[in-house]
């Protein structure tokens, strides 16, 4: 997630400096054929190209809408985690016996147990919605997608925290747990189904009343239903017949550009062919800035610097039930580095 209040040059040209580039040389190029070769021929009217730029900004701004929309979603899942984790460990530890054959240091370690499990939930849920999928731009097998890759290491080096899921479940989970991980394909299911098992244990002992297991057994088809949501984002695309199709009519839209501007301009003299150019760049550059922030924000657990920050989340909800638990050994939160929070 992007922190900074206005996003500045080194963000933009991360995202599309390359693609800069290539316009910049597309435009001048067509400028020196028609100004040295007088390649008249090649130009076309202005009002064609005029009208598949109005389809083409209608097009993209419906890709963009729906992309906020995913992006949004996805924010709100984990904005549910955080306040229905926070209801969950407060009931855990809240509920009491008076049942005198339950040790009192049993059930303090049995609560505990369970919420350092939802701990665990919280970075195996991340982990698994950070395995890329094949039309992730991360797993795109060209040379921008090689870019992408580079972007996702840097953002690792500047967060240590990024990759140790494995060094928090082995710290929040039991032994035989832990070695359960490979095992299933779905761990973090499996962990709320341990989670049920538990709760429903401490009802057949009488530690809680069977209308605590049942608000207990709520937060947890909470989580079910946030996890299944979350899934249903990462795993099914932004329709690709909207997306695929936005994008090649900016390619043909912005190769058109040139051709139709620099008539226009040459109405001027010979130096409103020159001018031409830095016109053509800028417009051509709104509507691939435009492109790439609807086609990035359109995966909201990406691995990039557009993600929703769930390790940040993961580790403000990790502070909240250690704190509620009496803890004081208490993890630092993430905070936001180079304007990006992950």
């Amino acid at each position: 997630m992007i922190t900074t209040k206005y996003v500045n040059y080194r963000q933009v040209l991360n995202l599309s400096g390359a693609h800069l580039i290539l316009i910049s040389i597309w435009c001048t190029l067509i400028a020196v054929l028609f100004y040295f070769f007088n390649w008249q021929w090649m130009t076309i009217p202005w009002v064609p190209v005029a009208l598949i730029g109005t389809a083409e900004a209608f097009l993209v701004g419906f890709k963009n809408n729906q992309a906020y929309d995913r992006l949004w979603e996805a924010r709100k899942i984990w904005g549910g985690i955080v306040n229905s984790s926070r209801s969950f460990a407060s009931m855990v530890y809240a509920f009491d016996t008076q049942n005198e054959e339950i040790g009192v240091f049993d059930l303090e370690d049995r609560k505990k147990r369970i919420v350092n499990r939802h701990i665990a939930w919280l970075y195996t849920f991340r982990e698994q919605l950070l395995i890329p999928t094949e039309w992730e731009h991360i797993s795109a097998e060209n040379k921008f997608g090689n870019i992408n890759l580079r972007r996702n290491r840097l953002i690792k080096a500047g967060f240590p925290d990024y990759g140790r899921a494995p060094i928090f479940l082995h710290k929040y989970l039991s032994e035989d747990e832990y070695d359960l991980k490979n095992h299933y394909k779905n761990f973090a299911t499996y962990l709320i189904s341990q989670q049920a098992k538990d709760i429903n244990e401490l009802k057949n002992m009488g530690a809680i009343t069977d209308f605590n297991q049942t608000q207990l057994q709520n937060c947890l088809n909470e989580f079910y239903g946030f996890q299944g949501q979350a899934e249903r984002i990462k795993k099914f695309p932004s329709p690709r017949q909207f997306a695929s199709t936005a994008f090649v009519f900016n390619i043909l839209f912005i190769t058109l550009l040139p051709l139709g501007l620099v008539n226009e301009f040459a109405k001027l003299g010979d130096w409103g062919i020159w001018t031409s150019i830095p016109f053509c760049i800028i417009i051509g550059w709104i509507y691939i800035i435009m492109e790439l922030v609807g086609d990035y924000s359109e995966n909201p657990f990406a691995g990039l610097m557009f993600d929703v920050p769930m390790l940040s989340i993961c580790r403000t909800i990790e502070i909240d039930l250690l704190q509620m638990g009496g803890e004081t050994d208490l993890p630092d939160p993430i905070a936001s580095k180079n304007g990006v929070l992950v």
